[in-house]
């Protein structure tokens, strides 16, 4: 058996989780409401304040998706009552970022200013020039999100600039060493 699809998941008070034929999950809660489409051959149950996802047998395909849709319908409950975050450092000379309405405006090093909209459902915030928070209730789109914004100048090896997660460590190369002859 699968040790994470086995796990029950917790329902918090004020959560309302409906499960529709065809595994169509809507969860809705203080944060938002998230709806998914899980794979049909695993059953979804209810049992009080508690959920359960079960699975027909043992073939390889359905161990696989035990625990993944377990994990699937955990991740929405906790973003509609907590929310996820991901925090972003920018480092670098001349490298900073502002919020201008609900655009990214990041001066990166380029000869133009990168700016990126915010889609539905992420707040971003930029407590100081060098740091982005990105935030909301869908962990996918809060990660996916983040990785677009990163991927405009990544953290690159000799000095460390570009843009990174705050729990990214950053592998250091030296540079050259200018041996003479």
């Amino acid at each position: 058996m699968s040790r994470i699809g086995r796990a029950p998941i917790a329902v918090p008070a004020g959560v309302e989780i409906k499960i529709e034929d065809n595994n169509v999950v809507t969860v809705k809660g203080p944060k938002g409401t998230l709806t998914q489409q899980l794979h049909p051959n695993m059953t979804i149950t209810r049992e009080g304040d508690e959920m359960h996802v079960t699975r027909p047998n043992d073939l390889k395909e359905n161990r696989a998706l035990h625990g993944l849709t377990r994990t699937l319908l955990n991740n929405m409950v906790v973003g509609v009552t907590e929310g996820y975050q991901k925090t972003l450092e920018v480092n670098g000379v001349g490298y900073r970022v502002a919020m201008e309405g609900n655009k990214l405006v990041m001066n990166l090093g380029y000869s133009h200013q990168v700016t990126m909209e915010a889609p539905e459902g992420i707040t971003i915030t930029t407590p100081n020039p060098n740091q982005i928070i990105i935030a909301g209730h869908d962990k996918q789109l809060v990660g996916q999100f983040a990785a677009e914004v990163r991927e405009k100048r990544p953290p690159e090896p000799y000095k460390g600039k570009g843009i990174k997660y705050a729990d990214e460590v950053i592998r250091r190369k030296v540079g050259k060493t200018g041996v003479k002859k």
